[in-house]
């Protein structure tokens, strides 16, 4: 077997050997041979590998493994990367070819197969950028002579406008909260705009204040403040914790147990109102907070309701209120000004009052 970079293993048995008659012969002992390697025979010996990139016998997880290490190098974070490994390994599990014998066909009937399972147009596109990415770097390093994806015709996806809540809407949602865990999280998200992982990962001691700086997409920071309201809250749900987790929405550790088989606990809902039903150190993760904000919209009465949305709605209500639209930028973290204009929700009332307000 070869490694990546083409310097040959050799078994456990086959290194001990050739260690042993070195040593023998540096020590003019040949007659010694059988006993080092008696002494030996208890250790797994084999020679150091310095490859960046351990390779396993299969091409196209080769390449995928070195992809990524060009990614990481370019300073992609893990979470982009997990992105992209899942990715490529969806797709050439499809295609079941290494990427070096694929055709276009091959890309389109992979694109095919996801139109068929019903995924939207944003999945087929990241599908499609992570394809692109990766072949435009096995062009660049000339393991193959034509970028393939040049033939495919990118994926028509119109931007549909994207709803905000409405002030009604808001309210219906806080009043749905059944306890001030849920409250604290409706709060953080309006005030904050803050993505899912992000709120997820929030620690205590960074929610003692007005401000607090997070680590957003790409590993950039950036500063959000909380409202008024959503300082109460947060006082309020720390108050009712008696645990030593330091994040402000640690996970269970019956995490998808019933309510019903939950030791001890009176009400599910309030299970981190008891120590022991707290992780040590661990925080909520994303799905588990989607699923406490669609289990609130759906008590509320109110449609599509989840993290991102609140998202869209504090960078819209923000708007309305008058804050300046590359300000909204900031605060989101947004990179470019069009990704933020995608996120407002501006209705024609809007425009008029605006229009009344600017226009002589």
């Amino acid at each position: 077997m070869e490694n990546a970079e083409g310097s040959k293993f050799h078994s456990s048995t086959d290194d001990r050997d050739e260690l042993a008659d070195k040593i023998a012969d540096a020590l003019h002992i040949q007659e010694g041979k059988a006993l080092i390697l008696g002494i030996m025979s208890g250790f797994d010996i084999s020679k150091k590998q310095t490859a960046l990139i351990v390779y396993d016998g299969g091409q196209t997880e080769y390449l995928i493994k070195r992809f990524l290490v060009a990614k990481k190098v370019k300073g992609c974070t893990q979470r982009t990367c997990q992105l992209y490994s899942d990715n490529l390994r969806r797709a050439f599990a499809f295609i079941n070819k290494s990427p070096l014998q694929c055709d276009h066909t091959d890309i389109q009937a992979f694109i095919a197969s996801l139109i068929m399972r019903g995924c939207g147009k944003d999945y087929q596109q990241n599908n499609m950028r992570t394809l692109s990415s990766f072949y435009g770097w096995l062009t660049r390093e000339e393991m193959i002579d034509k970028n393939i994806m040049l033939k495919i015709d990118p994926i028509k996806n119109k931007p549909k406008q994207k709803k905000a809540f409405t002030e009604m809407d808001v309210e219906k949602i806080r009043m749905a909260c059944k306890t001030r865990r849920e409250l604290a999280l409706v709060e953080v998200l309006l005030s904050t705009g803050c993505r899912v992982y992000e709120a997820a990962s929030l620690k205590i001691e960074q929610c003692q204040q007005e401000e607090m700086t997070i680590i957003g997409k790409g590993e950039k920071q950036r500063t959000v403040y909380l409202n008024a309201r959503a300082q109460l809250a947060i006082q309020a749900y720390v108050k009712e914790r008696k645990d030593g987790n330091p994040y402000l929405f640690p996970a269970s550790i019956n995490v998808g147990t019933p309510a019903s088989k939950a030791p001890a606990l009176k009400g599910w809902a309030n299970w981190y109102i008891y120590p022991e039903q707290v992780s040590k150190d661990s925080y909520s993760d994303n799905s588990t907070l989607e699923a406490i904000i669609r289990g609130i919209g759906k008590r509320a009465g109110v449609k599509q309701c989840h993290p991102h949305r609140f998202r869209r709605t504090c960078a819209t209500m923000a708007l309305r209120r008058g804050m300046d639209v590359t300000l909204v930028q900031k605060m989101l973290g947004h990179e470019s000004l069009a990704t933020t204009q995608r996120y407002l929700d501006i209705a024609e009332e809007d425009l008029k009052s605006a229009h009344k307000r600017y226009v002589i």
